[in-house]
């Protein structure tokens, strides 16, 4: 894993976007894996206002997850941050995008219908990344054991106090996710880390001890991964 650090989030976007389009030149009709939060948010606007440097029309997405039972129109969904974000203002069309719905009445045909996507269609060739304060990488939690291809998973009180469903009327429980296999098998990935709230995890995840515990540190155990970082 190859650590960079910068002095600002802006020298951080900056450096995050050219690297995106860097791959996406490489390969126009590369399949792409898009973290939501607040982590990738200022990546996302570069790379929108640098679109001109690189062709969409071949571009194919893939959601990394989604809040489980949460209605799909709702303005707290994963769904509903990509399209604001990235996929409406970079025109990506309806067929170029594969995504969890997730107020699905069945849940595990819908993970093995993306499970299913990826088998025929991946691996990922660039995937996105955030992390979560207790070191979860998508919907994958800190537990005893990992899944992993795309499953239904239990969420922690730490991912379910998070600031996209805050205040949100529909009990959470659940997540659907890809599974760590899914992600590792990326052909690259990029980990963003911002804000001194996750000081602390992105310390524990320097120690480059693999834990099923901090599922984040399973990035070490993978060929190509650039986590960048801001100085505070």
């Amino acid at each position: 894993m190859i650590f960079l650090q910068y002095n600002s989030l802006d020298e951080l976007t900056d450096f995050a976007s050219d690297f995106i389009i860097a791959e996406l030149r490489k390969k126009p009709t590369a399949l792409v894996c898009a973290a939501t939060g607040k982590s990738p948010t200022g990546t996302y606007k570069k790379l929108v206002e640098k679109q001109e440097q690189i062709k969409t029309d071949g571009l194919r997405f893939i959601k990394l997850d989604e809040w489980y039972g949460l209605p799909m129109g709702h303005s707290g969904t994963c769904e509903h941050y990509l399209q604001e974000n990235l996929l409406k203002p970079l025109h990506i069309s309806p067929e170029k995008y594969t995504s969890f719905v997730g107020d699905t009445d069945s849940p595990e045909a819908e993970c093995e219908r993306i499970q299913i996507f990826l088998n025929e269609h991946g691996p990922i060739d660039i995937c996105i990344l955030g992390i979560g304060l207790n070191g979860h990488i998508a919907f994958n939690e800190p537990a005893a054991e990992l899944h992993a291809g795309v499953h239904l998973s239990t969420l922690s009180q730490s991912s379910l106090k998070h600031s996209m469903v805050e205040g949100v009327d529909t009990k959470l429980e659940y997540g659907l996710t890809l599974g760590m296999a899914d992600i590792l098998q990326s052909r690259k990935i990029i980990l963003i880390v911002n804000g001194k709230h996750k000081r602390e995890i992105l310390n524990k995840l320097l120690s480059s001890h693999v834990s099923t515990q901090l599922p984040a540190s399973f990035l070490w155990l993978h060929p190509d991964v650039h986590c960048i970082y801001t100085e505070e």
